[in-house]
């Protein structure tokens, strides 16, 4: 049988997933890369990969996208790894670079100052490096793993998860398992169940993965800050965020 070409985000958060599915008998089924998911994204869009672990924000640029998975990258409130980060309170804020690695993100954050904070700062692209950037009334969205251990560099921190929570009442989901056309069912069940093995499997990927920076709580951040189950409250989430950036309701229909 043909491999199935798999991207999935490179991130911290998607060790669990991936060790599930590395563990599983699945693996030799399919053709593993890692990349940013801005990244990911494009080579879904492309067909240079057959199913992604991508950015919710591409869903609306898919002609006919499935979410095969009932797993996700999501969060019920405090995320830590997708945060504005300052040296200014947020209503003193002038200009807020915003990370080139993840559409999904970007989009949440204008949403959250248009709608929660009510505030509109100079938007501005991303280039690598752009972190050292920070100070004054220049802020910056800093995802992914560059952002552990920033908490301890600027004294103002606002985390969109917990934003969204704030603003919505209900969770996020920061990326989805998506695929561009229908998966036949003996491959979607068997992906589900190492999924879910390899979330079982926290415990012991705890030794196998190399230190974060110095105090950051890796079991908390798999087990507390990251919610990996798709379930009805984050699918209702996905719903209202896409309608938020424009997706159409036939799109809406197709996940």
């Amino acid at each position: 049988m043909k491999k199935i070409k798999v991207v999935a985000v490179s991130y911290l958060n998607t060790k669990p997933l991936l060790y599930g599915l590395l563990r599983s008998p699945l693996a030799a089924q399919i053709e593993l890369q890692l990349q940013i998911p801005s990244e990911c994204a494009r080579r879904l869009q492309t067909g240079e990969a057959d199913l992604g672990l991508v950015p919710v924000a591409v869903i609306p640029q898919l002609q006919t996208p499935h979410i095969i998975s009932d797993f996700c990258i999501g969060t019920r409130g405090t995320v830590r790894t997708v945060c504005i980060y300052s040296e200014a309170p947020l209503q003193d804020v002038k200009r807020l670079y915003l990370d080139y690695h993840s559409r999904t993100s970007v989009e949440l954050v204008k949403i959250l100052l248009r709608d929660h904070w009510r505030l509109s700062p100079e938007l501005l692209p991303a280039q690598p490096g752009f972190e050292d950037d920070i100070g004054g009334n220049t802020a910056a969205l800093v995802i992914g793993d560059r952002a552990i251990g920033m908490e301890e560099r600027f004294p103002y921190i606002y985390d969109l998860g917990e934003a969204w929570l704030a603003h919505t009442g209900l969770p996020f989901v920061f990326a989805a398992w998506v695929s561009n056309s229908p998966l036949p069912e003996e491959f979607i069940e068997p992906f589900n169940a190492a999924l879910q093995d390899g979330l079982r499997q926290i415990p012991e990927l705890m030794f196998l993965l190399p230190s974060s920076a110095p105090g950051f709580d890796l079991h908390a951040y798999f087990t507390e800050n990251i919610s990996y189950e798709l379930d009805a409250p984050k699918r209702k989430a996905m719903g209202m965020f896409l309608q938020e950036i424009g997706a159409s309701k036939a799109v809406l229909q197709g996940v």
